[in-house]
């Protein structure tokens, strides 16, 4: 298999289990994705990088390894093969790394994706040594939308300012009625600078910046780049530790679905959903709080560890809570299932098939919900859940509903996994030392938050710094597919389809 030739090349890499790494040429960059496509491998995150030295990177997944693979410049060039005619997902992280470091892919879409006026044309946050000059002038660029024309065609556009607390994104809709021939997206608002900010912060204090980045996703963000720094820092985390940062990416994992089913109910015109999860949704986080600490677990990930133990009866309580509110759950998911009226919105409504999904390079439950069976969880899995098995959830209709018919069985999957760990909770330790990691030695972190695999590669600075670290949402890969799901379905479909998603603004808008 020619996949096989790049593995025996590669060499194991710090950080996630199965991680390993492997330096090409440019003649091979583009032949590895060739074959590693070939293979069923799939994309997870692209990248580029010029402090120090110049690089693009790229990171592939199957269900036996991660591959990290790296492609050095030399001398002046500012130019990589580009990957997109393969992984169509890497079309937007080719454009958001020319935005960043001014290193294009040859053959790429040239139009901006991040900046917005945000910086100067000619301005590359990533490689300017200095911020732009004050006054310099901020145009907005002439982005050229893809226009469908025809008899009876017009455009909506929507966005990028929404109602209520939504972030922005613009939304074009070309239309005949309210039948929907294609979605353009236009994203990358909400960037916070978040690369340039990991820049200037401490290694010891980067777990912070990270758990901030997706706020729904704190614990998998966390725990992704202590992994990666704990892996440089050659730190063995006490198993105590391991297991409550599991039982803390589960509680996460509960409140995302619980508001999200909710929330779908509600763009279903059925508000008793939308009622009975936001219920449950505020007990489940107060029982966290009382638990772990805090309802939305911004800081309990900590390197080495976690930031405090959880006194044994608060977890007996808190899985106590869990099954409470499992038999609720079962209660309102045969409402849901037998409700004509949510029925009717959610099956055959913004289908991707199990093809496309493979095509696109879909992930998390997303594409578990189009026949996929990848879990980090289950196929690369990381403390304690190589010793605590985890049920795959699959459905293969790639509808709306079979979106909720996944987080209806996760969220179940969570539950009996918050019991396990509670009652099988190891004694001991829950934070341990590392030593100095030396300058320029680089780890990824991987973890599957409630969207699909969380992704951090940390490239250690000097004294104690960071010299890069990229962050990686799996709304990257997903967004694309709503574009494709829309069509064929109405105008008024839209916020449902979305909502099966749910994917992040802030999360991939770095």
């Amino acid at each position: 298999m020619p996949m096989r030739k790049w593995l025996d090349r590669s060499q194991p890499l710090a950080g996630a289990p199965g991680l390993r790494g492997l330096d090409v040429i440019a003649a091979e960059w583009r032949q590895s994705a060739l074959d590693l496509a070939a293979g069923g491998t799939r994309l997870l995150a692209l990248w580029t990088e010029c402090a120090h030295s110049a690089a693009a990177r790229a990171l592939y997944g199957s269900h036996d390894f991660l591959l990290l693979v790296t492609l050095p410049f030399g001398g002046s060039e500012a130019e990589y093969p580009g990957i997109s005619d393969i992984f169509p997902a890497a079309a937007r992280m080719q454009r958001a790394a020319a935005d960043l470091t001014g290193l294009r892919a040859l053959g790429s879409d040239p139009r901006p994706w991040l900046r917005h006026a945000a910086w100067p044309a000619d301005y590359r946050p990533l490689a300017a040594s200095t911020p732009p000059a004050q006054g310099a002038e901020l145009r907005a660029d002439d982005y050229a939308f893809v226009r469908v024309t025809g008899d009876g065609v017009h455009e909506i556009p929507v966005g990028p300012v929404h109602a209520g607390i939504i972030e922005p994104g613009h939304f074009r809709f070309s239309v005949v009625g309210e039948k929907v021939l294609r979605l353009e997206e236009r994203l990358g608002y909400v960037h916070k600078g978040i690369e340039q900010l990991f820049a200037q912060t401490r290694l010891i204090e980067g777990h912070r910046l990270a758990a901030r980045i997706s706020g729904d996703s704190a614990v998998a963000y966390s725990w992704a780049y202590c992994q990666a720094l704990e892996a440089l820092a050659a730190c063995a985390v006490p198993p105590r530790a391991q297991w409550l940062r599991a039982l803390a990416l589960e509680a996460e994992r509960i409140a995302n679905h619980l508001g999200d089913l909710g929330a779908l109910g509600n763009d279903a015109g059925f508000a008793f959903g939308l009622a009975q999860f936001s219920r449950l949704k505020e007990l489940w986080l107060r029982a966290t709080q009382a638990a772990l600490g805090s309802r939305y677990l911004n800081d309990f990930v900590v390197p080495g560890g976690v930031g405090a133990d959880a006194e044994p009866p608060r977890i007996i309580d808190l899985a106590a809570c869990a099954r409470m509110i499992e038999t609720e759950v079962k209660i309102l998911r045969e409402i849901f299932d037998e409700h004509a009226g949510v029925r009717d919105r959610f099956v055959g409504t913004g289908i991707v098939t199990a093809e496309l999904a493979t095509k696109l390079g879909l992930v998390g439950l997303a594409a578990r919900a189009s026949g996929h069976d990848y879990d980090l969880r289950i196929d690369l899995p990381c403390e304690p859940y190589d010793r605590l098995p985890v049920q795959m959830c699959v459905r293969a209709e790639g509808d709306v509903a079979a979106r909720v018919a996944v987080r209806f069985d996760e969220l179940f999957e969570s539950i009996r996994l918050v019991a396990a760990m509670a009652a099988e909770l190891p004694p001991g330790d829950v934070r341990a030392n590392g030593t100095m990691p030396a300058a320029g030695a680089t780890a990824v972190g991987a973890i599957e938050g409630w969207r699909g695999p969380v992704l951090v590669a940390l490239t250690a600075g000097e004294d104690g710094g960071i010299r890069r670290c990229h962050p990686h949402d799996p709304s990257w890969q997903n967004w694309p597919a709503l574009e494709h799901a829309i069509i064929g379905n109405i105008v008024p479909d839209f916020p449902l389809i979305n909502k099966s998603f749910n994917l992040s603004y802030s999360g991939h808008d770095l």
